[in-house]
């Protein structure tokens, strides 16, 4: 069974699950997953910050680790 994340996870926690997620982040325009900030704030409260739909960016998340599973 695939890992799956959930919106309340930290981006820091999200990156050391799996490191293809990151290209998912900065694809959804989070471009500053490496600032000290990002690490400590949940995939929800970035989505919020970047105007972004944390619901959807979960989901994609959570399909790519399913494809990658498969």
């Amino acid at each position: 069974m695939a890992k799956k994340v959930s919106k309340d996870m930290l981006i820091g926690e999200l990156i050391r699950l799996d490191e293809g997620i990151a290209p998912i982040l900065m694809g959804a325009g989070m471009h500053c997953l490496g600032c000290p900030s990002a690490q400590g704030e949940s995939l929800a409260e970035a989505a919020y910050v970047h105007g972004i739909n944390a619901d959807d960016l979960e989901a994609a998340i959570n399909e790519y680790l399913t494809a990658k599973e498969a």
